[in-house]
């Protein structure tokens, strides 16, 4: 990080810091409408997370890489308002828990866990989904991390090849350890997907009252984490090409299409074409594949349970896995 000052103005009070694939997209949309809190309009400023520097994503306006760029997110919250943002990869991080401690060594934490075997599931479809990872069967991809540790098999055009080391993803009880090691346990909330998806209302009021705002307002309830699957890769492609504007071709079709076509209908007839050729419901998972995974996933399942005093083996039903 290339500036550890804290500047003049305000940095968030709180965080969500993941897991991903765990319903911090809805969880953020849930909060950011509570007149208590501000968040900003993006999700996801990654901010803390400087493993991802090197390779950026491109996105509107950028990540921002120094304090000053990151507290601009933040310039329109009231002064009343509790400040809160959500960067599903700071759980994955090596960085973020002490980046955040640093600069704001009272903020809360939120973090969500999810049963691992279908964590990694959905979150190799997501990867497929936004062109980080190229092979689309899950097994396949799995098979990969070793060689994509030693820097080999990793797709040419992906903007985070580490996000492709699956196993790195569910490490939990080295990722919630890293928390309580710069946060006194009270800072910290910790909720499980499975609970959240079940009653997402409830769960939200959870984090209302930890946070010491009005828990009673009506909420707006959201489908927490659903799952598309590629269908058509060569179509997924095809449209990622155009819109990127990759090779002369591809930068010639999508200048046309921007001088003919207004910005709203332009993001309209791309959902669209998303909608009819590319996505469709996930196939269901190849059982014995989940099931070694979840073998080779109770160890970390049990060391979670120890850390949050509940029990996960059975919530999750790894009481059952040999």
């Amino acid at each position: 990080m290339t500036d550890q000052r804290a500047p003049e103005g305000r940095l968030p009070d709180f965080f969500i810091v993941g897991q991903l694939k765990s319903g911090t997209t809805a969880l953020f949309e849930m909060l950011r409408v509570h007149p208590q809190i501000y968040m900003p309009p993006r999700k996801e400023p990654r901010f803390f997370a400087t493993e991802m520097y090197e390779r950026d994503a491109p996105r509107p306006g950028g990540t921002p890489k120094t304090l000053d760029e990151y507290r601009l997110w933040f310039a329109d919250a009231e002064p009343q308002q509790r400040i809160g943002e959500a960067s599903a990869v700071y759980l994955w991080s090596h960085a973020a828990a002490s980046g955040i401690a640093r600069v704001r060594p009272d903020a809360r934490i939120v973090a969500i866990f999810r049963e691992p075997a279908s964590m990694l599931r959905s979150l190799h479809l997501e990867l497929v989904q936004i062109h980080v990872e190229t092979e689309t069967e899950f097994g396949a991809a799995l098979s990969l991390e070793d060689s994509r540790r030693n820097g080999k098999d990793i797709p040419e055009h992906t903007y985070w090849p580490p996000l492709l080391l699956y196993s790195d993803h569910v490490r939990y009880a080295e990722q919630l350890r890293r928390y309580l090691a710069v946060f006194p346990p009270e800072q910290l909330l910790v909720l499980i997907y499975e609970d959240f998806r079940r009653d997402n209302e409830s769960a939200v009021r959870t984090i209302l009252r930890f946070l010491d705002v009005d828990d009673s307002l009506p909420l707006r309830t959201w489908d927490a984490n659903p799952s598309v699957q590629v269908r058509s890769p060569r179509a997924h492609e095809l449209l990622h090409t155009v819109g990127v504007g990759r090779g002369p071709v591809s930068r010639t079709v999508k200048e046309t299409i921007k001088a003919v076509t207004p910005q709203r209908m332009r993001h309209a007839l791309w959902k669209e074409a998303q909608r009819r050729f590319v996505f469709a419901r996930p196939e269901p998972p190849d059982e014995e594949l989940m099931h070694d995974l979840r073998v080779r996933s109770k160890p970390e399942v049990v060391a979670l349970s120890e850390l949050l005093d509940r029990d996960l083996v059975a919530f999750w039903g790894y009481d059952r896995i040999a």
